[in-house]
């Protein structure tokens, strides 16, 4: 199957995307439409033929029967022995959803509850605080406790009409300090999220949080929540069971924030827009499960990155919000692929013969366009590129706005398509009046070798069920490419070694720590950074 893909590639590298149009039904073929959502791929080099063998290799893989594993709570997480079932979280209008022969939905459904009490709690003011009402909220945590929540608040400010959440992240006490500085303790909620309540960056910036509270309120802890499962250290906190909220090991950090690690995005937007999420989440997992392969969104937006990367060699692909609410959508998507599919081993143990996850990177448009867009245009790599525009925006009285940032999304994807030839830019340099040399030395440089490929998805509006389409989709899209490259998406071993060795090197940081365990390399640096600071 990947030879019939490669010499499919070897045979079509060479023509113009734009040439694939002579068609006319490729537009209307070469897209799908999922509720909310319209996708369109036909600015990639795949004809039917390609989409015919990228189909058949889905199925060699057997996508429709892991997919079905997964949902059914079947523990495809192997090297952890754990079922992946983040879907469950946003399945409120499903059946029961079994592991280990227990229905999970009933204590999902719980603590959505429990979720909601306390967000109305705290929004409504019978949460008050030492300050008499909640008017900010710090949710602090790292990775998936952090990068989802943080995209979806700011993705959803329209509907933010609760406490203004702010995120903690980093270990770096600037992060801390520059977030706390500007709010009162009085009236200021915190959030530790840590499912073991032991993550380093954590607990360290939980600790200095409480500090900080405690300058002003008698009873700090009171002014706390933890979304965590680790009832003793919680409470060893001062933080009451009422106010904790636990999620299974069946949900992995990065696709976390459908649950309580959503608790900030409930807290910002109500409980109510918060399952309208769910839902567009829960949407688009049963376009998942029941749309044909071939009319499968998650499916073809998958296909599409395995023909860029694994087949064409692409090395990165961009994503490109036109929507300055979703800025940190590639930050995310960051972290769900390349955590999720960043591998050299199969899920059996073996060495992989070919490269898995690509490099994900991005930013909102237009901004980019006077940052990167030279390089996708007109650098001598290729970068797939993943389009995402709404057809209008929130903002009534600035809907000329909205149209200008349409016009450029779709101007950006048909200029890497089309390019533009060098008689066209000797024309056009004849018209300034350029000849001889001058003139074909600069219309060298206006030339765009064009048919780079890209990918549009287009919405109506960026609402918070349009939001849960978009991150379900990326989630799919994630299991699909792991299954074709027969890799394992819901561990991250990858992440341990430099935290293992950032807890050996604590002590040796401090003053007066002793470096004669460290490698030499490493020693050096240690030592230097003490000179710099003083250190004797």
């Amino acid at each position: 199957m990947w030879d019939d893909l490669s010499g499919q590639y070897a045979t079509s590298r060479a023509r113009k995307i734009a040439d694939l149009f002579d068609d006319t039904a490729r537009g209307a073929e070469f897209a799908i439409s999922a509720d909310e959502l319209f996708f369109d791929y036909s600015k990639t080099n795949i004809d039917r033929a390609t989409r015919d063998s990228l189909i058949a290799l889905a199925h060699k893989q057997n996508i429709a029967e892991r997919r079905d594993q997964m949902f059914a709570g079947e523990k495809i997480n192997t090297t952890e022995g754990r079922a992946v079932l983040h879907t469950a979280l946003r399945n409120l209008d499903g059946g029961a959803v079994h592991v280990d022969g227990a229905d999970v939905m009933p204590g999902v459904l719980d603590v959505l509850d429990k979720m909601s009490d306390f967000a109305d709690a705290v929004r409504s003011g019978r949460f008050a605080g030492a300050g008499g009402k909640i008017t900010d909220v710090v949710n602090i945590g790292i990775g998936g406790s952090d990068l989802g929540p943080a995209m979806a608040v700011l993705a959803l400010a329209p509907y933010a009409d609760g406490p203004k959440c702010h995120f903690i992240s980093n270990v770096d006490g600037a992060d801390l300090a520059d977030t706390l500085a500007p709010l009162d303790p009085k009236t200021t909620l915190v959030l530790v999220a840590s499912k073991t309540f032991t993550t380093l960056e954590t607990m360290m910036n939980a600790q200095s949080a409480l500090d900080w509270m405690a300058k002003e309120v008698a009873d700090p802890a009171a002014q706390f929540a933890a979304i965590s499962t680790a009832m003793k250290e919680t409470a060893d906190f001062g933080i009451p069971a009422e106010r904790v909220f636990g999620f299974e090991d069946w949900v992995g950090g990065r696709y976390s924030m459908w649950g309580p690690i959503g608790l900030s995005i409930m807290l910002a937007v109500g409980p109510e827009n918060f399952r309208d999420f769910l839902r567009g989440g829960q949407a688009m997992d049963r376009h998942f499960c029941t749309a044909d392969l071939s009319q499968n969104m998650p499916v073809m937006l998958a296909l599409v990155g395995i023909w860029h990367h694994q087949v064409c060699g692409y090395g990165t692909r961009a994503v490109l919000p036109y929507e300055q609410r979703l800025l940190r959508l590639p930050a995310y998507l960051q972290q769900l692929e390349m955590e999720s599919n960043g591998k050299s081993v199969s899920a059996k143990g073996e060495e992989l013969d070919q490269p898995v996850g690509p490099i994900v990177w991005g930013e909102p448009g237009t901004n980019g366009q006077h940052a990167f867009y030279q390089l996708i245009h007109q650098g001598k790599q290729v970068v797939p590129c993943e389009f995402m525009v709404g057809a209008e925006g929130h903002e009534a009285e600035l809907a000329h706005h909205h149209r200008a940032l349409l016009a450029n999304c779709l101007a950006q994807s048909e200029a890497l398509m089309l390019g533009r030839d060098l008689d066209r830019a000797r024309i056009m340099m004849a018209e300034k009046g350029l000849t001889g040399a001058e003139l074909e030395a600069n219309a060298m440089q206006r030339v765009f070798s064009g048919n780079r490929p890209s990918t549009t998805l287009i919405y109506k509006k960026l609402t918070p069920f349009v939001l849960g389409q978009i991150i379900a989709l990326y989630e799919h899209r994630v299991f699909v490419e792991g299954t074709i490259l027969g890799i394992n998406p819901y561990d991250q071993w990858g992440v341990e070694l430099g935290k293992e060795l950032a807890q050996k090197l604590a002590p040796a940081v401090e003053e007066g720590g002793d470096t004669t365990d460290l490698h030499a390399a490493t020693a050096r640096l240690v030592e230097v950074a003490k000179s710099m600071r003083g250190d004797g």
